[in-house]
C-alpha cells in the first residue's frame, strides 16, 4: 500500500508533543483495529479522520493479530503522520492539514 502523504511526517520537538499529547487526552478513540488487523476499510477511515481532524486517537484491542509497537509503527508509516504517544492498547497520531491547518504548533 502506498503511503497517503508524500511529505516526511513532522518531527515533533518536546513542547510540540507534549502540547499534542494533553489536546488528545480528551479525545474518543476514532478507529479501532481488532481481529482483522490491518484492512483497506480501516486505513481508509484513518486517512479521513486524519484529514478532518489533524489528531487522532486509535484503540488496538486485544484481538489485534499485531502488538502495538509494530501497529503504531505501521499506521505512522503508511499514513504520513507522526506518532505522538502509544499508551496501553491506544495509539495517538497527528497529520497536519495540507492546506488549512487547524493546530497551530509553538
Amino acid at each position: 500500500m502506498e503511503p497517503f502523504n508524500e511529505r516526511p511526517p513532522l518531527e515533533l520537538n518536546g513542547k510540540q508533543t507534549r502540547m499534542l499529547r494533553s489536546m488528545g487526552h480528551h479525545l474518543r478513540p476514532v478507529v479501532t483495529l481488532g481481529k482483522e488487523g490491518f484492512t483497506e476499510k480501516a486505513l481508509t477511515q484513518l486517512k479521513q479522520c486524519l484529514t478532518a481532524h489533524e489528531l487522532v486517537k486509535i484503540k488496538i484491542l486485544e484481538t489485534c493479530p499485531i502488538n502495538r509497537t509494530e501497529a503504531s509503527r505501521r499506521l505512522a508509516q503508511q499514513t504520513g503522520a507522526s506518532l505522538v504517544q502509544v499508551l496501553g492498547r491506544t495509539i495517538l497520531l497527528y497529520l497536519p492539514h495540507p492546506d488549512k491547518p487547524v493546530i497551530h504548533l509553538p
